[in-house]
């Protein structure tokens, strides 16, 4: 099954297996790392078929990785829930599936074949688990294997090949979410300052040579110092977490929420006009003064906002233009009777 085995010395192995672990373990980013295992699968495995399947936590579910580590984008809308087919009963198990003959078996169910250019006839099957120390992170399918008196030797190379790629896998996750904190405050979940002028900087620049509009909100809740003065800060911090996450759930998936400090939040909307801005500005602000934020036992709260917005290119070139047009333009609201957005 592995190719070219015959060829091959016990010295060339070790030094596979050398390059193999370098190259792995010296890779924080997932998308390489993924590259890596499947250029390693392209160069020993030999069979009709074979795939790399990637676990997204989130969804619990299996979906295909292309050569370059990323999402196959022939096979977007297909994902495999975990406990179906060959790849979700191996990633549900832990456990390595052989499938010598395919028979009737009902765990081969599910293979995508639409993006093939001729439907597989599938008459063996191996499915081998990515697994750490922290669980499943993805699963190796291989279809109709070229099985042979080397067969043993090549499963344990896909052994190691797993074992190394789970290490990988879980330092890169390890370092995305350190980053992650860096960038992230803690009391909303919302990213934080320091990340909005990184963000804001690298936006300007795509509206520069993109020749695209470019707009920021700059959002002020009213009265919030009466919340802290008359239920406490912890009962003030709960109430922000929640607004927080009401605030990111009103805007686009394209848009970037921060809280900028203390009651100050504000939504970046990269490729938006002013026009487009202020629309959407109104229907967020609208809707958050009509929730209803439950904290504690027992206590509603209802809270508005002051909103100001900057677009680039005409209130602004420069991060520190933008942030400071809507802060301004905040600030008019907040002195001429507040709870209103103004562009």
């Amino acid at each position: 099954m592995t190719k070219n085995v015959e060829t091959r010395g016990p010295l060339d192995d070790l030094l596979v297996f050398h390059q193999l672990a370098r190259s792995l373990t010296s890779n924080l980013e997932l998308k390489s790392i993924l590259k890596i295992i499947m250029e390693y699968m392209d160069q020993f495995i030999d069979a009709e078929l074979w795939a790399l399947m990637v676990l997204d936590p989130e969804r619990q579910e299996l979906y295909y990785a292309s050569p370059d580590g990323g999402p196959d984008p022939r096979l977007n809308d297909f994902r495999v829930k975990i406990g179906e087919g060959l790849g979700g009963w191996v990633a549900q198990h832990g456990e390595t599936l052989i499938i010598p003959e395919v028979a009737r078996d009902s765990r081969l169910a599910g293979l995508a074949q639409e993006s093939l250019e001729k439907p597989l006839n599938i008459h063996s099957a191996i499915g081998l688990p990515i697994r750490g120390r922290k669980g499943t992170h993805g699963v190796i399918e291989i279809f109709n294997p070229q099985l042979d008196s080397q067969s043993e030797y090549s499963i344990a190379f896909l052994h190691i090949l797993a074992d190394y790629a789970a290490i990988a896998i879980e330092n890169a996750q390890d370092v995305a979410r350190a980053q992650q904190l860096t960038i992230t405050d803690d009391v909303t979940g919302l990213f934080n300052s320091r990340h909005l002028y990184a963000e804001l900087e690298r936006e300007l620049e795509l509206s520069r040579s993109e020749t695209r509009p470019l707009s920021l909100v700059f959002l002020d809740l009213d009265r919030f110092k009466r919340v802290n003065d008359v239920h406490g800060h912890l009962i003030g911090s709960e109430l922000l977490g929640q607004i927080g996450k009401r605030i990111h759930s009103l805007c686009r998936a394209t848009d970037l929420c921060f809280r900028y400090g203390g009651d100050e939040f504000v939504i970046l909307m990269p490729s938006t006009s002013r026009e487009a801005a202020l629309r959407m500005a109104h229907s967020i602000h609208a809707n958050l003064a009509t929730t209803v934020f439950h904290i504690g036992k027992g206590l509603e709260i209802s809270i508005s906002a002051s909103a100001g917005i900057a677009t680039y290119p005409g209130d602004g070139r420069t991060v520190h233009a933008i942030l400071g047009a809507a802060d301004k333009r905040m600030y008019s609201v907040k002195s001429s009777g507040r709870g209103r957005v103004e562009a």
